[in-house]
């Protein structure tokens, strides 16, 4: 029986991955499963796609996917990674014919962004770029207090996302492409960049920039993120 209003918990399923509903037609699925309980939407997203003109996007994308494996042809079990993100960016933005890239980064990431920026324009793209603190505006225009600065005492420019996706929406970019943004930072270029996004890399201070090392170790050295009062 089909349960409309039941939460979505894939992240929580029983099964195996080769065992799901959402890899066989024949599959497993626990009473929360979206594949099993959601199929009116399922087909709603299908015909959304066809309708806004996103269909296109998809199918590179999925193309994009599949040729970042190699050994394919001896079997699912033998398949192997064979580009690295950066590398399935340019190819993809070739794909759908972008020209002119935007780049949004952190300055904490200005090394990266010279070298990423290099490549790009090395690809034959033209690239915009933004860094996050545009446009000097102190942070107490937007309510923050001295003690909540980084060193307080002192003139600190607050990050900008609004206004980098403004500064892109001008250069009119094709493609945008997020480099370690703050968490909040990266939601609200999203929701200004007219252009479509993707991500490069988050950030993760403490982590080199690699937050999933926090998850995998989180039954050891990262415990006590599960115990915080927070």
């Amino acid at each position: 029986m089909k349960k409309e209003s039941v939460i979505p918990e894939c992240s929580s399923c029983p099964y195996e991955w080769k065992d799901r509903l959402c890899r066989r037609e024949d599959g497993k699925f626990p009473e929360t499963c979206p594949t099993h309980n959601k199929e009116a939407l399922a087909q709603k997203a299908l015909e959304t796609l066809e309708d806004s003109g996103w269909l296109g996007f998809a199918r590179q994308s999925s193309i994009q996917e599949g040729e970042g494996y190699g050994n394919k042809d001896h079997g699912y079990d033998f398949v192997q990674p064979i580009k690295p993100r950066i590398q399935e960016i340019y190819e993809f933005a070739n794909k759908m014919g972008f020209r002119r890239l935007g780049l949004v980064f952190c300055v904490g990431l200005r090394r990266e962004a010279k070298i990423v920026g290099e490549l790009f324009k090395a690809k034959g793209f033209e690239l915009a770029s933004v860094i996050c603190k545009v446009g000097r505006i102190p942070k107490e225009k937007i309510g923050i207090l001295d003690k909540q600065k980084i060193a307080p005492g002192y003139f600190e420019s607050a990050c900008n996302p609004v206004l980098q996706a403004m500064v892109l929406n001008e250069a009119k970019t094709d493609f945008n492409i997020v480099l370690g943004l703050c968490v909040g930072h990266d939601t609200l270029f999203f929701e200004f960049s007219e252009a479509p996004c993707t991500v490069l890399a988050v950030k993760d201070r403490l982590l080199g920039h690699n937050p999933l090392a926090a998850v995998y170790n989180l039954d050891s050295y990262y415990r006590a993120i599960k115990k915080s009062p927070e």
